[in-house]
């Protein structure tokens, strides 16, 4: 019998002794919920956790790209795209995604992650040829610009290594190494490299998903990808895990997921959430366009913070970076 242990996250000044430091960061922890997929869940002391469980929940994760996580980081979203379900078609030309990108900076972004293909629900696979060429020039010229890490959100090998060759730190790969055969080889020379559970491709994912136990489930998916990514090559502390939130996930899928994200600490990797307008957010909050979804988008992005998530990917960057600066401030989050 396989047993989860999640850890119960605190961000109250009122610290007992005993509790441990969640990942090395801004969250502490004195007990831990005992999961397993035959007995009811159990909160438990952490005399009850084993040793070697409690030390990869407590260790501070490496900095990726040369950005620590003492603190939640934002990562703005810039898709060049003409199909992107929340921003399709604005970012386009490449003056508009500079324009947008600097800005985001501005608003307190601490990277960014660049979209030449959509993966919305439905969407149509992107030739190489053409997802490299809405995003280089654009990431060239980023790169020109500063020392801003940047990452390229591709399934694509083939992007992949054109993106770090003109500058990307970090790759982003929404199948979780299941698309290309190659990109585990291009990702090892990546400063950072996030593998994401999806289940099914953007066509389908979305045509009636199941599971046995959806927490559970994409923990193991994400554990086996993480250990794909150790035999190519690529460190642990290299490594970022992504839940995947609507990546062929039903609207309970997501807020199961949303629920318990401290579980994912017990890879031992730096966790990223990409909720950000995405369609659950406006079925619970009432938005039916994606742009009217970011007071949602900022509540998860809140509640993911005080669960100890490492990185926000995020389209509203001014709005998230405000508001974690006052749940830091009152609540204890940095």
């Amino acid at each position: 019998m396989t047993t989860y242990w999640r850890p119960i996250p605190m961000t109250d000044p009122a610290r007992p002794p005993g509790a441990q430091a969640l990942a090395g960061g801004w969250c502490w922890f004195d007990r831990v919920e005992r999961l397993s997929r035959t007995e009811p869940p159990r909160v438990v002391n952490l005399d009850e956790v084993p040793a070697d469980v409690l030390a990869r929940l407590t260790a501070p994760r490496e900095p990726i790209a040369g950005l620590t996580f003492d603190a939640p980081r934002i990562m703005g979203i810039l898709n060049v795209t003409p199909d992107s379900f929340s921003d399709g078609g604005l970012f386009v030309a490449e003056e508009a995604a500079l324009a947008q990108a600097r800005a985001m900076k501005a608003q307190g972004a601490d990277l960014l992650d660049l979209g030449g293909e959509s993966t919305r629900p439905g969407a149509a696979t992107v030739p190489d040829t053409e997802e490299i060429a809405r995003v280089i020039p654009v990431l060239a010229a980023l790169r020109r610009d500063g020392a801003m890490p940047l990452s390229i959100d591709t399934r694509k090998a083939a992007v992949a290594e054109a993106a770090l060759a003109a500058g990307a730190d970090i790759v982003n790969d929404v199948s979780g190494l299941d698309y290309d055969p190659g990109m585990a080889a291009v990702a090892a020379r990546a400063r950072g490299f996030c593998v994401m559970h999806a289940q099914g491709t953007p066509e389908t994912m979305q045509a009636d998903p199941r599971y046995q136990d959806v927490l559970l489930d994409v923990y193991d998916a994400l554990e086996s990808r993480v250990a794909r990514a150790e035999a190519a090559g690529i460190p642990r502390g290299r490594l970022l895990v992504d839940p995947g939130l609507g990546f062929g996930k039903t609207l309970q899928h997501n807020v199961s997921l949303v629920r318990r994200l401290s579980l994912y600490h017990g890879l031992g990797c730096t966790i990223l959430l990409g909720a950000s307008r995405k369609g659950f957010i406006g079925v619970l909050g009432g938005g039916a366009q994606a742009r009217d979804r970011m007071p949602g988008s900022v509540a998860v992005a809140l509640h993911a913070a005080r669960q100890g998530v490492q990185v926000l990917r995020v389209h509203d960057v001014a709005e998230t970076r405000q508001a974690l600066s006052l749940q830091g401030a009152v609540g204890g989050t940095a």
